[in-house]
Formats: C-alpha cells, sequence, structure tokens
C-alpha cells in the first residue's frame, strides 16, 4: 500500500514502499580499515522533563544499539556530537554514557573510543579551566578503559587567542595520555562556535598547527577524526601525516571515496552516518578486505544521496534524522530526543529520508516502517 509523502511545496505525492529489505547479517569486524560508528543516544519518553533539564536516557534501548553495531563488527565512537553531545546531552549524563557503553564493549569485545571534552564548563572559560576540564574528562575515558577521541572544545575556541594557546593545551593532554588518542577537528558546519579552531579561520593556517601538535607527540596520537566535508583537503592531511598516524574520516559527504583511497594511501572511518548504514558499511568494508574496490563502491556509493540529504544545512541537527531512521528501523519504540530535537527537521525532510533510506533496503522491517510513518502522517495532519 503506497503512501503520501508531503513536498517541501506543500504538495504531496505517492510512494510504494519496497517490500524487502537487504540482507545484512552481523559479521566480523573489518581488517583492512578500523570503522567506528559514532552512536545516537536513546531518550526515556516517559520522563517528566522540558528541554533545558538534563538529559534522560532509556539505557536499555541505548546499549542495545551499541551491541547491535558490535555485532556488525563495528567501533563504536561514544559520547561524540551524534550523541548529542553538547545538543542535549550534558556531561553528567555523558560520564555515565561512557562508563556503561565501555563496561558493555568489554563484556562483548567490542572496540569503543570515547569523547573528551570540556562541556561541564558551558560554552566559555580560562585556558586554566579548559585544560582542567579536559583532564577531569580524559581521566573518567581512560578509567572506563576506552580510547580517547580528544575533541574540539568550544571553550577552548572561545578562550585561545592564538595557536600557541592550542598548541599548549594539546601539548599538555597529549603528556598526560596514557595511550595513544584520536584527534577530533569537527568544521563549524557541525558547530558554529568552532569557527577559527586551531587559531586561525585560514584552514591553511589550522591545519600547519593541527600538525604541529602531531609531530611533536606522534607516539600519543593513534589517528585523526576530520569532519570538515573538504575531501580534497582531507586527501592532502593525511597525505602530510606523520608515519603510524591514522585518518580517520568524518567527512558524511565523501565518505565512499575517502575510504577507498588511492596509490598514496586512504582513510579509516569514524562517521555520524554508519549509525544507520552500520550493518551495509560493514559490509561493504568487508568486500574491501578482498581488493575490491569497485564492488565496495558499488555497494556505498548509493548511500550518498541518503546522507547528504542529513547531513543538509544547518548541519548539526543531523541527529534528528539519524534517531529517525532508528525508529523506523525498529531500534526504538519511539520517535523521541534528549532535549526535544525530533522537532529540529521539517515532515518533507522526514519524509524524504524515509524514502532513501527505504530504497536503499536498509529498513529491516519495511511494514513496521511503513506503519511508522504512516503514524507519524497522522500526528502532522497529512490525510492518506
Amino acid at each position: 500500500m503506497s503512501l503520501l509523502l508531503p513536498r517541501a511545496d506543500g504538495t504531496t505525492r505517492a510512494y510504494e514502499p519496497r517490500a524487502t529489505p537487504l540482507a545484512l547479517p552481523p559479521g566480523p569486524a573489518p581488517l583492512s580499515r578500523t570503522v567506528f560508528s559514532a552512536a545516537h543516544v536513546v531518550a526515556d519518553p516517559y520522563a517528566d522533563i522540558s528541554p533545558d533539564s538534563p538529559a534522560a536516557i532509556d539505557w536499555d534501548g541505548t546499549l542495545a544499539f551499541r551491541r547491535h553495531l558490535w555485532s556488525h563488527g563495528l567501533g563504536v565512537a561514544e559520547a561524540m556530537d551524534t550523541a548529542q553531545r553538547g545538543m542535549g546531552l550534558d556531561w553528567l549524563a555523558a560520564a555515565e554514557l561512557i562508563a556503561r557503553s565501555a563496561a558493555e564493549a568489554k563484556a562483548v569485545g567490542g572496540l569503543i573510543a570515547c569523547g573528551v571534552g570540556t562541556d561541564q564548563l558551558g560554552p566559555t572559560g580560562t585556558l586554566a579551566e579548559v585544560r582542567a576540564a579536559y583532564e577531569e574528562q580524559l581521566a573518567v575515558v581512560e578509567g572506563a578503559g576506552a580510547q580517547p577521541i580528544l575533541m574540539a572544545s568550544r571553550a577552548l575556541a572561545a578562550a585561545a587567542r592564538s595557536p600557541e594557546d592550542y598548541l599548549t593545551v594539546y601539548a599538555d593532554l597529549l603528556r598526560q595520555a596514557s595511550k595513544p588518542v584520536i584527534l577530533h577537528w569537527l568544521g563549524p558546519m557541525f558547530d558554529p562556535a568552532l569557527d577559527g579552531y586551531w587559531g586561525s579561520a585560514d584552514l591553511d593556517a589550522a591545519t600547519d598547527t593541527f600538525l604541529e601538535v602531531i609531530a611533536a607527540y606522534p607516539d600519543k596520537v593513534d589517528g585523526i577524526k576530520v569532519s570538515l566535508l573538504d575531501a580534497r583537503r582531507e586527501v592532502e592531511l593525511r597525505r602530510r601525516l606523520p608515519d603510524g598516524v591514522r585518518c580517520y574520516t568524518g567527512d558524511d559527504f565523501h565518505y565512499p571515496e575517502l575510504i577507498a583511497g588511492d596509490q598514496q594511501g586512504f582513510s579509516h572511518a569514524l562517521l555520524g552516518i554508519f549509525d544507520p548504514l552500520g550493518p551495509l558499511a560493514a559490509q561493504a568494508v568487508r568486500v574491501l578486505d578482498k581488493g575490491d574496490t569497485d564492488a565496495f563502491r558499488a555497494l556505498l556509493d548509493p548511500t550518498v544521496p541518503l546522507s547528504r540529504h542529513l547531513f543538509q544545512a544547518p548541519t548539526r541537527f543531523y541527529k534528528t534524522g539519524v534517531v529517525f531512521l532508528a525508529w523506523l528501523a525498529g531500534h526504538q519504540a519511539h520517535f523521541t530526543m534528549v532535549g526535544g530535537f525530533q522537532s529540529a527537521r521539517s515532515l518533507p525532510h522526514l519524509a524524504r529520508a524515509y524514502e532513501l533510506a527505504d530504497r536503499l533496503g536498509l529498513l529491516p522491517d519495511p511494514a513496521l516502517a511503513q506503519s511508522r510513518m504512516r503514524s507519524l502522517l497522522d500526528v502532522y495532519g497529512v490525510a492518506q
């Protein structure tokens, strides 16, 4: 039975959902690339809270989704921006999420890395306060037994007056780290407060500062996660990395070509789009393990229109589409987000996300997804 889906111009169009999904069984971790999915959190829909309240998390649903990702051989990048870090997920909830997920990873043998930031400060603070906040969170992540991801800090962006301020703060953190970390460069399209990170709005100058941090402590840097949505710049950056330091693409627009790589190298992956694409992404990289780049691209290239749709400007609200697809896929029983961010995307945007995901065969139970989409349309008053 077809659905009438709303268009952006206020009209509707008939869409016939597919009857059968892709067959995407669980499998082992890919061998040729390290692949992390930045995972969303499942909100507690029964919590009597306001958008300004601390995050209320459905822990069973949240951990079940991580087990789903691990079952397909993916690593979990925990407490990152996909988990609404700084957009509804407060530090106390993030610390509990890190502890719970790290314990679950240990129990199932799953790969996990966790975000280290400064969000307990809020958007501002002195350089000393920024350093102390980072140190507190680094201790929590390392104490949980997870790999740290040093996230870009809004407070550091506000406090730093020069590239040297970034060099000093990051040098202090890398000296203290007990295991190699992943450095994270998140562009302003994901968070406007990070404009000018690394001490300059000139990306060439910022890149030089970023590389200076890595060059000073290459043994403390496992890799870098780059989220600038600029494939050319990422390729140039990864070619300048010291031996042994990996590039993890965070480019949700160009990930197939960056993961496939070229004769001079490739990117590993740490991606928010691999939350809804997890099983298909894992299958694609296992094909790449066999050296079949064409088959890898044939699997992953068709997913790019969905990713570009979810991550369209304002990009920081991509989490709404990610959680929406998790609901349609049956990974959670409701379409509710911490901070009330389920309202951050329009109905036509969500309808298009449903159509693109359904066409790809990503929804494990098409009938369930169609029923849930119909219920959302009913709430919005779209007559069927």
